[in-house]
């Protein structure tokens, strides 16, 4: 069997969903084929939208900083959409530490960035005992810093609102390993089992996979897997919906969900594609998280999550053309969930030949081609 369309989009996480939709959203003709590999990211990310707290006012923190002010609009269109169920809540950030005045160097950022970023919302600092009160698990002695822009998301809540969404708007969803195909130089579509698929131009959005799937054709992406354990637990009879988001010096961060849900996360390890938690990784999860809020010593422990993050050499994503018919978007590595979305909407505007919604020079793959 064979088919066509104008775009075809490899990957299951949310860059390619949203790549996906807002191509089908612009009335293009989109399938997607979805790997289904164990480990993607998106369904393993604890989902902190708060990128303000970075350190340096680089190109990725611009486009992170971008993510998150478009997820208000995205979230109206998928309601158009009839997707509602995203995960989404501005449920504020609080950064902790034992001392207030070491939290005075990330009040000075925030502050310098309120005039480019009003989505940080208000900024206030608050006194020992003040962050236990929003996050009762909390160490009771611990100074904080409220941020109110702070917000999370459910990955795999996003991804799905924006694959159905696309569905809905007329792309088609199919399950498999791609195969690039190419002719006279250039990419034109995907083998998937028996089944040909032509297509003007080939999105691979495939996370810590997009190497493996492209080096089929010989074309190096310097980007791998970052293994990423994460702790899920429950609080039983605790409404958690709209308890912040907190942030520590020093892992584990902290997110609630509702019905009681709390994610503690998350390592950061050179480990492969290997998919298994490990003894050494959720115990300094654990203990940490303990430490941090002794109120979770009673919880329930869920289940531990396993992400492979897709990272590159110099920790900037990959966004743009790579050969004739071929475009990646990936390497997102932690921020997957925050740059995510924007990063879609960027990349179907590219291929669509539309001005651009942001810049994405200092994302062009080819600054790593010999």
């Amino acid at each position: 069997m064979s088919a066509s369309a104008r775009f075809v989009v490899v990957g299951g996480g949310v860059v390619a969903a949203s790549v996906a939709y807002h191509l089908a959203r612009r009335g293009a003709s989109v399938i997607i084929v979805e790997g289904g590999q164990r480990g993607a990211a998106t369904s393993a990310g604890a989902g902190i939208i708060c990128p303000w707290t970075a350190p340096l006012d680089d190109a990725c923190y611009r486009l992170c900083a971008e993510g998150a002010a478009y997820y208000l609009e995205l979230l109206a269109m998928l309601a158009e959409d009839g997707e509602t169920d995203s995960g989404y809540a501005r449920v504020g950030a609080l950064c902790v530490a034992g001392q207030a005045q070491a939290l005075q160097p990330m009040a000075a950022l925030l502050a310098s960035r309120r005039t480019s970023a009003a989505g940080i919302g208000e900024v206030a600092a608050l006194a020992p005992g003040e962050p236990a009160r929003m996050f009762p698990p909390l160490a009771p002695g611990l100074a904080g810093l409220w941020i109110g822009g702070g917000a999370r998301v459910d990955g795999r809540a996003i991804r799905d609102c924006l694959l159905c969404a696309a569905v809905a708007r007329g792309a088609r969803r199919v399950p498999g390993t791609a195969v690039l195909d190419r002719a006279a130089g250039r990419v034109t579509g995907v083998t998937v089992g028996a089944d040909r698929i032509g297509a003007d131009a080939v999105v691979v959005a495939a996370g810590a996979w997009t190497a493996g799937i492209c080096a089929q054709l010989g074309i190096r992406v310097p980007v791998g897997p970052q293994r990423g354990q994460i702790v899920h637990a429950r609080l039983p009879r605790t409404d958690t919906a709209a308890w912040p988001v907190v942030l520590s010096d020093e892992d584990p961060y902290l997110v609630a969900f509702p019905a009681g849900r709390i994610v503690a996360g998350a390592t950061r390890e050179q480990a492969g594609f290997a998919y298994h938690a490990t003894v050494g990784g959720v115990g300094g999860l654990l203990a940490g998280a303990a430490g941090l809020a002794p109120g979770l010593r009673e919880a329930e422990l869920l289940e531990t999550r396993i992400g492979f993050r897709p990272v590159t050499s110099d920790g900037r994503p990959l966004l743009g053309p790579l050969a004739g018919g071929l475009i990646v978007a990936t390497g997102h590595g932690p921020e997957g969930l925050t740059a995510g979305p924007w990063s879609g909407l960027a990349v179907a505007a590219l291929v669509l030949g539309q001005p651009p919604v942001t810049d994405l020079a200092p994302f062009d793959p080819s600054r790593f081609q010999a």
